[in-house]
């Protein structure tokens, strides 16, 4: 792990940081920006980086490497990235749990991979809020690709092949990769984007672990079925998980591959565009399926039927990418 740059740094202390410490970081890490963590979190900027300094000094490390426009996770935060995320989602869900109850309100536990619930499911809450206002949705987001295991769980999405899917999942849809970046990428003429050979001019974003576990959402294998195998870019950026790879994507540091369906709304918006057309369909699907005890709740049920249509809705409109 990277050492406190600074010689006045505390010694690191046996005690546990302070829950606000991890909030503050975890935002920042999760947006890899003090400014969009400071408005997440109602406070300001210069208290957020002041949360996160405080938690280098106590551990001794540096958790980000501060550049003028962007953060860059260090190692040390990339360790720390998703046990921070654990611990904030373990809360929340249990605080919120704990509230419903005392509401009287139903709770449904949803368990689903954090790139589906940041991109596509969290976005829709909002609809199935107003369809039943009775129902409390607590997401369990699924780290480092395994299931989660939490009581309570009514329904888990699962990204994987078809034969893993189990014999009582529905499937939701499928998803194609193409690369996707800032609109300001493409205004450089000393740097174009009209074909996959020009990314050699550019910065890839990526996940750390993709070609082992995503082999179709790596590079090496997207260059590959594009006919631009061996093509080395001007560098690359590797990232904890895909949220902050397309975070990066949006702050302009350089191309990332986009997956739609769970990108469509980033590219109707203009936040992220795709410079060429050429994409790749992954092997893999999403999945939902119902726990075995939780078949028969009503709004189980009904959040099952909810989710089937709105991805049916969203396959039928996801098209491949257009170039700007």
């Amino acid at each position: 792990m990277n050492a406190m740059p600074d010689a006045n740094a505390r010694t690191p202390s046996a005690r546990l940081p302070s829950f606000d410490l991890f909030k503050g970081f975890e935002a920042s890490a999760r947006l890899l920006s003090f400014t969009k963590a400071a408005a997440e979190l109602h406070l300001t900027q210069s208290a957020v980086s002041r949360q996160v300094q405080d938690l280098e000094s106590q551990l001794g490390v540096v958790l980000f490497v501060r550049r003028p426009r962007a953060l860059v996770l260090t190692e040390a935060g990339q360790l720390l990235y998703p046990v921070a995320a654990q611990l904030i989602a373990s809360v929340r869900a249990v605080t919120d749990r704990v509230r419903s109850l005392a509401a009287g309100r139903r709770v449904l536990v949803v368990a689903t991979p954090p790139s589906f619930a940041s991109f596509w499911l969290i976005p829709r809450l909002a609809d199935f809020a107003q369809r039943c206002p009775g129902v409390d949705v607590r997401i369990a987001t699924q780290q480092r690709g395994a299931d989660a295991v939490h009581d309570g769980i009514a329904l888990t999405i699962r990204y994987c092949e078809p034969e893993r899917a189990g014999t009582k999942a529905v499937r939701l849809f499928g998803e194609r990769a193409f690369p996707v970046c800032a609109p300001a990428l493409l205004g450089d003429p000393k740097r174009p984007l009209r074909a996959p050979q020009d990314l050699r001019h550019h910065a890839l974003l990526r996940m750390e672990d993709a070609p082992w576990r995503y082999p179709w959402l790596s590079w090496r294998t997207w260059l590959e079925a594009v006919g631009a195998e061996g093509l080395r870019p001007s560098r690359t950026l590797t990232f904890a998980n895909y949220e902050q790879v397309i975070a990066a994507a949006r702050a302009g540091q350089g191309v990332a591959l986009g997956r739609s369906p769970l990108l469509r709304r980033e590219l109707a918006a203009g936040s992220l565009v795709a410079p060429f057309a050429a994409d790749v369909a992954s092997a893999r699907a999403f999945y939902a399926e119902t726990a075995a005890d939780a078949g028969a709740r009503e709004e189980v049920v009904t959040f099952a039927r909810w989710l089937k249509s709105e991805a049916s809705r969203d396959e039928r409109m996801a098209t491949r990418p257009r170039t700007p």
